[in-house]
């Protein structure tokens, strides 16, 4: 017989250090109002959560273990879903408590807009950052069916912050024609791969960097679970490559979104997210000890 209890709390696999000691705060934003094709990355974070139980914490990529890290599960927020501006400021409010706190934001989407609420805390905290984006997609578009706020133009709004320079997208096969011209002119593009990853990521050296990992970069043969899936895109091993040679940069915030769990029964998409964000934690997050 017990003689306390204490409250059940599901968390990210390893993620259950205190917030005082903890040097990475993970939380989910369930937001996907902007969704233009296939919705439900809502659900990404709960998802990931129960599945990442069925890892191991201990990553023989790196030979480091998710018990080396203080990293602290902040849960859920629960966003206004009617009100896209309103939710935006209520995961910017939350990020910059984090940044604040001086220990990294670590976000699951959640549609890709969810970035722009964390990048806006990142920007007041770090007026020089620049941002490695991984995506299918190009998320340029000034405005999509006449709102500028969405999943489409998300980049573009981060853009508005941190100016010509600063964004490095990788992986991206898909955007209007519109979109790409505008990119020539303002962010740095690699169409299809990782091509001159390493060269960008020595660019970057010393600078305050954002990384977000739209994980439909992945071919949908390997990651069918998200609502707008491109053919053509890279493996598994070419994104966990990417993401091992973050390794030495200055990660000030990061996120991993687009997961919809409900178009892949098999589990699989969602395995693959939670994997893609064990290595993306021991990667970026500094030693506990």
């Amino acid at each position: 017989m017990w003689n306390t209890l204490t409250k059940n709390i599901e968390t990210f696999l390893g993620c259950d250090c205190e917030y005082e000691e903890a040097k990475a705060v993970l939380f989910g934003a369930p937001f996907d109002s902007t969704t233009s094709f296939r919705p439900g990355t809502r659900f990404a974070s709960r998802a990931m959560r129960g599945d990442s139980f069925g890892l191991e914490t201990y990553s023989p990529y790196q030979d480091k273990d998710l018990s080396e890290i203080a990293v602290f599960d902040g849960g859920d927020l629960e966003l206004c879903f009617g009100d896209t501006g309103k939710a935006l400021g209520q995961i910017e409010a939350f990020a910059d408590k984090i940044l604040e706190d001086k220990k990294m934001p670590v976000m699951i989407g959640g549609e890709h807009l969810v970035t722009l609420g964390t990048v806006r805390a990142a920007v007041r905290h770090y007026p020089d950052l620049h941002v490695l984006h991984f995506d299918a997609h190009a998320d340029l578009r000034e405005e999509y069916l006449g709102a500028t706020l969405s999943h489409a133009t998300v980049l573009h709004r981060v853009w508005d912050l941190v100016g010509d320079g600063r964004i490095f997208q990788f992986g991206i096969r898909s955007g209007d024609q519109s979109e790409f011209l505008w990119g020539k002119e303002h962010v740095t593009t690699q169409k299809f791969n990782f091509d001159g990853l390493e060269e960008t990521i020595q660019s970057l050296a010393g600078k305050p960097v954002y990384v977000t990992i739209d994980l439909d970069v992945l071919d949908p043969s390997v990651f069918p679970g998200t609502g707008t899936p491109e053919p053509g895109g890279v493996s598994f091993l070419e994104l966990l490559r990417a993401v091992l040679s973050l390794k030495g940069l200055n990660i000030v915030a990061c996120d991993v979104n687009e997961l919809s769990p409900v178009y892949d029964q098999s589990g699989v998409s969602t395995a693959v997210a939670c994997k893609i964000l064990r290595e993306l934690l021991l990667t970026v997050v500094p030693a506990s000890k």
